[in-house]
């Protein structure tokens, strides 16, 4: 039900994110979802990937800072009004995001959230509560 994600300081310069990218390709590490968020000097890049072990190690023997952090992927429904039903039923519990990001499965039908949650157990209880689908790492490793 919760995942590891890797969170990867870069300074903001060209070829930056392609270190990163050759790091994981040479290593043999899959990359499921990302997201990338930067200032003027430095950016953020989240990843989830198919052995956060493996790409952590690769990454850092390569000089980068590399954090881990607990995410929770959820299912929903890829159309309008799917994301904002979640996000009803997390408030209306008083479940802060502190931030998220998605991804289509390949079949079209749902896609993928990543949750970063202010209180990840409750977050997942209410969301199985209300009968929506949090996956786990296999699950999501494996779309």
């Amino acid at each position: 039900m919760k995942v590891e994600q890797l969170s990867v300081f870069l300074e903001n310069r060209a070829g930056r994110l392609s270190e990163v990218t050759g790091t994981l390709a040479r290593t043999g590490v899959n990359i499921r979802a990302l997201s990338l968020a930067d200032t003027s000097d430095f950016g953020i890049l989240r990843l989830i990937v198919t052995d956060h072990e493996k790409a952590k190690q690769a990454l850092k023997e390569n000089g980068f800072t590399v954090g881990r952090t607990t995410v929770v992927p959820v299912e929903v429904a890829d159309e309008p009004g799917g994301l904002d039903a979640i996000l009803k039923i997390l408030s209306n519990n008083g479940i802060n995001v502190e931030y998220m990001y998605a991804f289509v499965q390949q079949s079209g039908k749902n896609a993928v959230l990543i949750f970063r949650f202010d209180r990840t157990d409750q977050a997942i209880d209410i969301l199985q509560q209300h009968h929506i689908k949090v996956l786990t790492g296999d699950e999501l490793y494996h779309i």
